[in-house]
């Protein structure tokens, strides 16, 4: 469709991304030519081979543009990750997948190439299939798994552009951004820059989904209104809210919406984001409370229980969240802002600093639904499950505030003796469900109902107190009060949201 592609070399094809400003389609926006200078002075630097990694993982239920391209145009990925890997003298090239189509798909479209991962390739190149995770999409977790490893984050945060891949500098970028690259590389910058917006030339892809009668795979041009791509796919004419860049992403509103236009800069603008290019309306006859709430569960069942701001705190805000909902007034709101500010830059990885900023977007988008639900009898409306989550319809598990027996009625109580507590604060790391410290060091309360989930860890906060300061004591079951607005997903809504 494009034409022949020549190859270029290293300096050249960074000016390409630069005058194109090409930036990564993942979610971070990162400058591609300033990741492509980065490698290439790194792997002259140590006088090493770089390697290029496509990520192709798609993790996330509300995105599948990556998917269709990868199933739909391999070739067009390969063509922009060959050109970089010919250009700073790559020899390892590795697509990493977590679906069987797009394993099959870049499998086959290696051999039509004549690429293999055999010794004696000039080039070698394979595809790296993951588990599908939240988390397995991160660059950490993919060279992490290229290596031999797990695919979760390894604990530490290091440059991928100055140790990745066996420790070799390493080109890693979305799948979409290689596809990019090799378009422009093809028609030239100005032809390119043709398309779309001056300061963000060229085309998006969106998956959109979530309340519309056609979800789809679009590309548009940058500098389409977002009101236009919500008709297309058969959104509601006056959505309630909309959720940009996935759940990773932002909450935008009904007036928002008609001012928004598609691009990063525009979205960043009115308080949304592009991120993973997910769009996701909701009507007005639904609970954006409860919508959020089962994916602030399904972020929380996505951790890879390795830190604790991500297993320790995305339940707790979930679960805050939930409180809101049943009418915990204003202190409920309060402590699910406390702990959003105190998972966000301490992680791992990005997943709760993405989760964070949902969290933070859907207090600030909903007020009126915060209040009606906090601090009055809820909002009367329905969670319909539009939002996509689960494979086939499946509830989540584990999950803190699911229907699970460890989420029953509270059995137990945990009470503080103040006759001996010498503020040594260890209650507090351990069960942070109930404890907090107050200005002084000591606990803020005497005596609370212990979550059912977190009765193991109360027994351990009692058998560690150093001043022998706490106690337990069974507490007759509660009776479970009816639920107000609380999500359930019913059968199949997962696949119909998502157009399968």
């Amino acid at each position: 469709m494009h034409g022949p592609l020549e190859p270029l070399g290293g300096e050249q094809l960074a000016q390409l991304a630069e005058r194109i400003n090409l930036r990564g389609r993942g979610g971070a926006g990162f400058p591609f030519h300033k990741k492509l200078r980065s490698v290439a002075e790194s792997a002259i630097k140590r006088g090493v081979r770089p390697v290029v990694v496509v990520n192709g993982s798609e993790d996330e239920p509300a995105c599948r543009k990556d998917t269709v391209l990868i199933n739909r145009a391999p070739h067009l990925i390969l063509d922009g990750a060959l050109l970089c890997a010919e250009a700073m003298g790559a020899r390892t090239l590795v697509v990493g997948v977590t679906r069987e189509s797009t394993q099959r798909s870049m499998e086959q479209a290696l051999a039509e190439r004549g690429l293999s991962n055999g010794r004696r390739s000039a080039l070698r190149a394979r595809v790296q299939r993951n588990p599908v995770r939240m988390v397995t999409g991160a660059a950490a977790s993919l060279i992490r798994s290229i290596d031999g490893g797990p695919a979760i984050p390894p604990g530490r945060k290091t440059s991928a552009s100055k140790s990745g891949v066996g420790g070799a500098p390493t080109l890693l970028s979305n799948a979409e951004t290689f596809a990019q690259l090799a378009i422009a590389a093809r028609i030239g910058p100005e032809r390119y820059g043709n398309t779309g917006l001056y300061d963000e030339p060229g085309t998006v892809m969106l998956t959109v989904s979530g309340a519309v009668a056609r979800p789809m795979v679009v590309e548009v041009p940058t500098g389409v209104p977002l009101r236009y791509v919500l008709q297309l796919a058969g959104a509601p004419p006056l959505p309630q809210g909309v959720l940009t860049g996935g759940y990773h992403g932002k909450w935008i509103d009904a007036a928002t919406v008609n001012e928004a236009i598609v691009s990063r800069n525009s979205l960043d603008a009115v308080g949304g984001s592009l991120g993973a290019g997910a769009i996701l309306p909701i009507s007005q006859d639904t609970c954006p409370l409860g919508e959020s709430l089962m994916v602030a569960k399904w972020l929380a069942q996505e951790s890879a229980n390795q830190c604790g701001p991500c297993y320790l705190g995305l339940p707790a805000a979930a679960r805050g969240l939930e409180d809101i909902l049943n009418g915990g007034g204003a202190a409920a709101l309060e402590a699910v802002r406390q702990v959003a500010k105190n998972v966000k830059r301490r992680g791992a990885c990005s997943h709760p600093d993405g989760s964070a900023m949902f969290l933070e977007s859907t207090l600030k988008a909903f007020t009126e639904d915060i209040a009606l639900h906090a601090l009055g009898n809820g909002c009367g409306r329905p969670v319909a499950g539009v939002l996509p989550l689960f494979e086939g319809g499946a509830a989540p598990t584990g999950v803190p505030g699911g229907e699970d027996e460890e989420n029953g009625p509270s059995r137990q109580k945990i009470f503080v003796d103040w006759t001996l507590c010498r503020g040594h604060g260890l209650c507090a790391d351990i069960l942070p469900e109930v404890f907090q410290l107050g200005a002084d060091g000591f606990p803020t309360v005497a005596q609370a109902q212990v979550p059912r989930y977190a009765e193991a860890k109360a027994l351990r906060a009692v058998r560690r107190c150093p001043a022998l300061a706490l106690r337990i004591e069974d507490s007759a079951p509660q009776a479970k009060a009816p639920s107000r607005n609380l999500p359930v997903l019913s059968q199949g809504r997962g696949r119909r949201a998502l157009g399968r």
